[in-house]
């Protein structure tokens, strides 16, 4: 190893010891151990732009053991990006460019926001099917698309049960330009790895169709490179590098579980970097030669390529004039201008179930959106998510816009969030709304990337029928609807749905779940792209003067109409509001919601097929359902749980 190559190790090392130290929080040990891979992937592979950090054919890396964030924005200040020395010594701190874990759209240079283990290797696995389909979806594609993604995971990656989901996509998916770098460090949180797991990892890579090699020593930056260089050559598999490092390496408790997550204080940080490194210089320092190195190396490669990059953009353009104007269009998310102002007719008088209409929507909007791509979590015929006449998304069909994720709910959500984050593609994921559960984690992950992702949720309720509780949903709506920036849709028709898809389609920041029906819903005279547009709106008005407001969403809003008949002829005036999205009601001015629900809180009554938990928020009476379902026929289960416009009128009449 070069002495540039020691001294560069030993810089990134010594900086990584003093940020942790001076925040006394942070997680050195893995941070020291894997600092040789990242120099080594930066100075001598990763092509990006430090000037340029979102130029869009850069190669990405995804941090997936967030953990080491002190090791990243590490490398990103030494490598140019606009992490500052000041920014190095706030880590951890309120509002610095440097939190405790990666942050998307924070800290420049972060492909992606990552910590909650496992899921950073799914969302590589997304960033290298989206670079696969861009760049097949136009002609001579790979001149406009055309990089790597890398990912950097440790053995606690490898525990958690979405990176198998993830591993065997991208081997089933022949994805041979993703690159794991796995720090195989043998010790976890609580104490050596064996304790805990003693699985054959390489086994397990192979198993599911990857190449593996293997860098006996995690010091070795020319092996390290000599495998990087390896995986690059592959044409048909992913690779994963495992390489053995020592946890903490230079610290006195270095192999030990001592030295995860804990600074390692300014005794046995000055041995680390004095007697070990043979680094004696003052805290926060990085020599000018070490910045040279990577000014020399990773810059002038990124620079070089972003440069021939554009080249390639000006003589593609003289060749392919439209496939051009359509890439760079298509590169930012906001769509909305390719996007219909107005909804198609519906049939008067029609029935059908949201689920299917999402359907017809989701085949509509593709007519308009050449890059909408997505699936289903083996249930593509349950829950209307493919494309007629679509290609299957494989190997040998990288243009296919129908993806088959298999039963792989968590790292199908977590795989869209990467498909999200690397850009130029919309995307969408389905499967029974029970089943968001298993995806929660990486919703809330694309809540707080500020990513457009769409979810759709059918088998919205105990209509569900003969499967029973185990697939009907009660508190999911609740979950999804706890998750700051994100918006929950619940239609009430096919008019709705396809509202529905379009303010999900619009959304440029901000995930969305549509909450599909099974059953067939009636067409509702007074339902409008308008009322969804607003969250909740008067689809049924009062005869002259409300005495109550029936509040409903979905399949219970034909059913608050029914009771609103029954009640007036009881004379008892009502008004019934459908309200699909609390989230886009709540951005109303207070004008607009007062006069939606303009009478006192024990004047309103919720009805959802659900849990109540939180409808408290806008009324006071509810009629919901907080128990399990039933497993029968959809009518009887209704039957028996009483939801029926009758219980409904007895509810109101009720209300004293």
């Amino acid at each position: 190893m070069r002495k540039i190559d020691e001294l560069a190790v030993s810089a990134i090392r010594a900086l990584c010891i003093d940020e942790i130290n001076k925040a006394n929080s942070g997680h050195p040990g893995m941070a020291l151990g894997s600092a040789p891979i990242l120099y080594t992937l930066w100075t001598r592979h990763l092509v990006n732009d430090p000037k340029d950090p979102e130029w869009f054919n850069r190669d990405r890396f995804v941090l997936s053991a967030g953990h080491a964030s002190a090791l990243l924005y590490s490398i990103l200040h030494i490598a140019g990006y606009e992490v500052s020395m000041e920014d190095i010594q706030h880590f951890r701190q309120i509002d610095s460019l440097t939190p405790g874990h990666p942050e998307y759209r924070w800290t420049k240079g972060v492909d992606a926001t990552s910590g909650p283990l496992g899921q950073g290797i799914a969302q590589a696995v997304g960033m290298a099917m989206a670079e696969a389909s861009v760049a097949a979806n136009y002609t001579d594609g790979q001149r406009l698309m055309n990089h790597y993604t890398y990912a950097l995971c440790g053995d606690g990656c490898l525990h958690e049960g979405i990176s198998q989901e993830a591993i065997s996509l991208a081997g089933h998916q022949k994805l041979n330009k993703l690159i794991l770098l796995y720090d195989a460090n043998q010790v976890t949180l609580d104490g050596a790895l064996d304790l805990s797991f003693s699985e054959e990892v390489k086994t397990r890579f192979i198993a599911s169709e990857w190449n593996v090699l293997e860098v006996e020593n995690g010091q070795d930056v020319d092996a390290i490179d000599a495998a990087i260089k390896e995986a690059k050559k592959s044409l048909d598999k992913p690779t994963m590098i495992m390489v053995h490092t020592v946890i903490g390496y230079g610290s006195a408790k270095q192999g030990t579980s001592k030295v995860h997550g804990s600074p390692l204080g300014v005794e046995d940080g000055h041995h680390a970097k004095v007697d070990v490194y043979g680094y004696d210089h003052p805290d926060f320092f990085v020599p000018e030669e070490v910045y040279a190195e990577f000014k020399n190396t990773f810059a002038a490669r990124g620079e070089k390529a972003h440069a021939d990059w554009n080249e390639e953009l000006k003589a593609y353009g003289k060749e392919h004039k439209a496939e051009l104007e359509r890439f760079l269009s298509l590169i930012n998310p906001d769509v909305s201008s390719l996007l219909p102002n107005e909804l198609p007719k519906f049939e008067e008088g029609s029935a059908t179930s949201t689920r299917v209409a999402s359907g017809k929507a989701l085949n509509a909007y593709m007519n308009v959106l050449p890059n909408l791509i997505g699936g289903s979590a083996d249930v593509a015929g349950s829950v209307m998510t493919k494309l007629d006449g679509g290609v299957n998304f494989d190997a040998s069909h990288r243009e296919g816009h129908n993806i088959n994720w298999g039963i792989r709910e968590f790292a199908m959500a977590s795989a869209q969030n990467g498909m999200l984050l690397h850009g130029g593609l919309r995307t969408y994921v389905g499967c029974f709304c029970v089943f968001a559960d298993y995806m929660k984690p990486a919703i809330r992950m694309a809540a707080l990337s500020h990513l457009p992702a769409i979810y759709l949720f059918s088998h919205d309720s105990i209509a569900v029928g003969e499967d029973g509780p185990t697939h009907q949903p009660i508190e999911q709506l609740a979950m999804l609807r706890s998750i700051p920036n994100t918006r929950t849709i619940r239609p009430a028709d096919e008019r709705e749905t396809y509202a529905s898809w379009l303010m999900a389609l619009r959304s440029t920041k901000t995930p969305t779940a549509l909450i599909l029906s099974r059953q067939n819903l009636p067409l509702l005279s007074g339902s409008s792209l308008e009322g969804v547009e607003k969250g909740a709106y008067v689809i049924s008005k009062e005869a002259k003067e409300a005495q109550y407001i029936l509040i409903a969403t979905g399949s219970e809003v034909s059913l608050a109409i029914d009771a609103q008949k029954k009640l007036l002829e009881e004379g008892i005036d009502v008004r019934v509001v459908s309200m699909p999205s609390w989230e886009l009601f709540e951005e109303q001015d207070e004008s607009y919601k007062d006069s939606v629900l303009s009478l006192p809180r024990c004047k309103r009554v919720s009805v959802e097929m659900l849990s109540t938990f939180g409808w408290d928020r806008y009324a006071k009476h509810h009629m919901g359902l907080d128990c399990f379902g039933a497993s029968a026929p959809a009518k009887d289960v209704i039957k028996k749980f009483d939801f029926t416009a009758d219980h409904l009128v007895r509810l109101v009449k009720d209300i004293k």
